[in-house]
């Protein structure tokens, strides 16, 4: 058993730390300010390969696997965490679906503008009465004649505000629950998909989180994904990876607090020492590292499960319900060390901590990971 990154991952992480503190870390606090993240950034996140790093080199992918994906998403959270969870639903909720689910030809015509980020992806499944309860969807189809007709409302879509590709989740019948529920590749600039408004949030404020209309949205037939009746298969498979994304993203922020705020413990000088040398602080710091590397052990399990094609879905619901705690442990004790400048803009922490709440909230709660987690305890 080797706890250690082996060369091509060292490369890729010591070369995403000096993009991202040349080319993100600057941007962060106006990101959060402007709540958008400029078009000529996300350029960049594609011609690094990062909107497509696990997809094969067939459909335009850097052909890398999940572990490089973690630390992908881990290393652009520490300076943005909107970044973080753009890279981490466009890869995970959109182009993995597809690349799991979908026909020869559904991978050759969306995946390849999906990996260079010529589209940016999501995933339409949360609906005001459908959180963690999919199999209550109320998004209905029906076939008409060589297409479907879809109708319905999506709520906090995260990417959505792209008007991008989406994969939609919609019932043929309600009353058979979650056996009813199909899944759609979509357009979401075409007729039919009316974006209703991008959500002002606490954290998170450069990624879009949208809510949509669907009204007689018509899709061809090859539209559907792995089949009728396959939708709610669609979702929970998806959602296993998509919490090893949003636990690298937990694991970022708490790692960027971290490092921040050891480097503050050595600037910052009161009764003549650096604030380093009190103990107090530095039991803070322990408790914080602890928590961060244990989290980095659950992604690093998870992903390379998923690698290697075992089982991973309990150690996902644990890596993101480990990892999403320490971020806002971490964070809040990163606030404290660095006082009254720590709920100052420039000191980076205070957006930290306002980010790494959603992540005990999306993709499952922390709640459903306890039940995830149980289950297969006792099962």
């Amino acid at each position: 058993m080797d706890f250690e990154l082996d060369q091509d991952h060292r490369v890729l992480r010591d070369t995403l730390r000096d993009f991202v503190t040349k080319e993100i870390r600057p941007r962060a606090i106006d990101i959060d300010e402007k709540h958008c993240i400029p078009d000529d950034l996300i350029a960049k996140y594609a011609d690094m390969g990062l909107m497509g790093s696990y997809l094969p080199e067939a459909y335009g992918g850097a052909a890398l696997d999940i572990l490089s994906y973690a630390i992908v998403v881990e290393e652009v959270s520490k300076a943005c965490a909107s970044s973080g969870v753009l890279i981490s639903a466009h890869t995970s909720l959109a182009c993995d679906p597809i690349l799991h689910f979908g026909t020869e030809e559904q991978k050759k015509r969306w995946l390849p503008d999906l990996a260079t980020g010529k589209k940016i992806g999501a995933i339409l499944l949360t609906e005001a009465e459908a959180g963690s309860d999919l199999a209550n969807v109320q998004t209905s189809y029906q076939r008409d004649g060589d297409d479907f007709v879809i109708n319905g409302s999506k709520v906090f879509i995260t990417n959505g505000g792209f008007l991008g590709t989406g994969v939609v989740l919609a019932s043929r019948d309600r009353s058979q629950k979650h056996r009813g529920l199909s899944a759609f590749i979509v357009d979401l600039s075409c007729p039919g998909v009316t974006a209703l408004r991008n959500e002002s949030k606490m954290g998170i404020r450069g990624s879009y989180t949208t809510a949509f209309a669907l009204d007689d949205l018509r899709v061809p037939a090859d539209a559907l994904l792995g089949g009728e009746g396959k939708g709610f298969r669609i979702a929970m498979e998806t959602l296993d990876g998509g919490r090893i994304g949003i636990a690298a993203q937990a694991l970022g922020i708490a790692g960027g607090a971290l490092e921040r705020s050891i480097a503050y413990s050595k600037e910052r000088k009161q009764f003549g020492h650096p604030i380093s040398a009190l103990q107090a602080i530095q039991f803070k710091l322990a408790d914080m590292a602890l928590r961060v590397e244990a989290s980095r052990l659950l992604v690093w399990q998870a992903a390379c499960r998923k690698d290697a094609g075992l089982p991973f879905s309990t150690e996902s619901a644990m890596a993101k319900l480990h990892a999403a705690e320490t971020a806002v442990y971490v964070t809040r004790e990163a606030l404290q060390i660095h006082g009254g400048n720590g709920y100052v803009t420039e000191y980076e922490v205070e957006r930290m901590y306002r980010d790494a709440k959603i992540t005990e909230i999306y993709e499952g709660t922390s709640e459903v990971q306890h039940l995830v987690i149980a289950r297969a305890l006792l099962s």
